[in-house]
């Protein structure tokens, strides 16, 4: 009798101090990132910049913040898509979330901290703009991966100047007694990349290409990279966006951070990326344009900008 292994994501490790560009370690993580990518659309890293201080304090603000009355919660309010609150949907009972546009400058967490807390929050700036430097830097080493992975690392550099960064706060709360388990839908992000990290409560699951899924579960210095649409039409699909859910399954909320990167440009398959294989299968994409499309219609990015 053969007992099937449940699948699990890749786990890399970004923490060695040789991972400098253009060492063996940094073209083999290169490698493995295009790898996991191509495979799973995602994959887990271990990235030990995040100090235990650092995790416990952001993490502690964040309940902190979802503490707040509602009413307070609601001032978060953007027209551009994936910033303002959600909360109280009957579709989604459990959630709750809000986003920090740029959250790795200091003026972007200060002017959310003072929306919040109009006398004044020191330690929620403080802790909301190291943990966005930091997780944003991480952003960066991946996509500058992704790029020189695929050799094309001369767009690099012109991707990155016209990137955005959206961070976005999540709580999930555990469930009540006859109470939907659903924390979150099965979708795909509209993001280029999404850099996922949370508190010591599981929940995030995958889909596999085969239709398995993966039971995510992170350490404490851990996060997860999921490819977003945007980088699935970029690469040609050589990448496909994983379909991933949230389901609760304890009696300990949630809190969960995601930081989602979007293009203010007009990003396009490389001609490197395009071959017999993989012959061209998307038109230039205008990024927040699709983020504006999929708001309204809920369709895929196929239909905005697909051959």
């Amino acid at each position: 009798m053969v007992l099937e292994v449940a699948p699990k994501l890749p786990v890399l490790d970004f923490s060695k101090e040789t991972l400098n560009p253009g060492t063996s370690c940094w073209l083999k993580a290169c490698a493995d990132v295009r790898q996991a990518l191509e495979e799973y659309g995602c994959f887990a890293v271990e990235y030990k910049k995040l100090s235990p201080e650092l995790r416990d304090g952001v993490f502690g603000v964040l309940k902190e913040l979802f503490d707040l009355p509602t009413e307070v919660k609601m001032q978060n309010k953007c027209q551009r898509p994936l910033i303002s609150y959600i909360g109280h949907d009957s579709r989604i009972p459990l959630h709750e979330s809000m986003g920090i546009e740029d959250a790795a400058t200091l003026e972007a967490a200060k002017k959310f901290s003072n929306l919040m807390w109009p006398s004044g929050n020191d330690r929620f700036c403080e802790y909301i703009h190291a943990y966005g430097k930091l997780v944003t830097q991480l952003d960066q080493m991946v996509t500058r991966m992704i790029f020189e992975s695929y050799g094309v690392e001369k767009h690099h550099d012109f991707y990155v100047e016209s990137t955005c960064y959206v961070l976005r706060l999540l709580k999930t709360r555990a469930p009540k007694e006859n109470e939907t388990n659903l924390g979150l839908g099965t979708h795909t992000d509209t993001s280029f990349t999404t850099i996922l990290h949370q508190n010591q409560v599981n929940g995030l699951e995958v889909d596999t290409k085969d239709g398995q899924k993966i039971n995510v579960e992170f350490s404490p210095s851990s996060f997860v990279v999921m490819a977003g649409d945007a980088l699935m039409a970029w690469s040609n699909e050589r990448i496909k966006a994983p379909r991933h859910q949230v389901i609760m399954k304890g009696k300990v909320d949630r809190f969960s951070m995601g930081l989602f990167t979007f293009n203010n440009g007009i990003l396009e398959v490389h001609e490197e990326l395009v071959d017999e294989e993989y012959p061209l299968k998307y038109k230039p994409i205008d990024h927040l344009g699709f983020l504006h499309f999929f708001q309204k219609t809920r369709r895929p990015i196929k239909d905005y900008c697909g051959i």
